[in-house]
């Protein structure tokens, strides 16, 4: 594994783990490596300082845990997902169809969440249903 410093088009900077040297240049080449700020694929490696093991008993550094926001951006992210999760009612993929019926009055009006097909979701912004895309997907239980 290696870890290298990147940053993107837009100068946002992070560190990612890869399995090796290639592995990055093959992922970045496909555009397989994304930032975590903005999105961009235009990301590129910055000169970072190497990491020396003197042989010392220096206890070794903490790795960053994975699940814990590791910016601002992410920090925001996980208080609007917060919030969406406890104003709102998740409908699954029933979103379009909870969120016509809200709509035409055939349902009473709440908050709701959900997911749909990026056709339903034209096809309900087209019809003056408002909708907005949240940027982030639903926790999935793999068991």
């Amino acid at each position: 594994m290696i870890q290298y410093s990147l940053k993107c088009a837009e100068d946002h900077r992070f560190d990612s783990w890869f399995q090796s040297a290639s592995a990055f240049d093959k992922l970045q080449a496909a555009g397989m490596v994304a930032c975590a700020t903005c999105g961009s694929t235009k990301v590129e490696k910055v000169p970072m300082a190497p990491r020396v093991n003197n042989g010392a008993a220096d206890p070794k550094p903490e790795a960053p845990s994975l699940s814990e926001p590791a910016n601002p951006a992410e920090q925001a992210l996980r208080a609007l997902r917060e919030r969406v999760e406890k104003t709102s009612d998740y409908v699954g993929r029933d979103f379009a169809r909870e969120a016509r019926a809200m709509h035409s009055g055939d349902a009473p009006q709440r908050a709701i969440w959900g997911e749909t097909r990026g056709d339903e979701a034209k096809a309900l912004i087209e019809d003056g249903v408002p909708v907005a895309p949240l940027p982030f997907m639903p926790t999935r239980k793999s068991n």
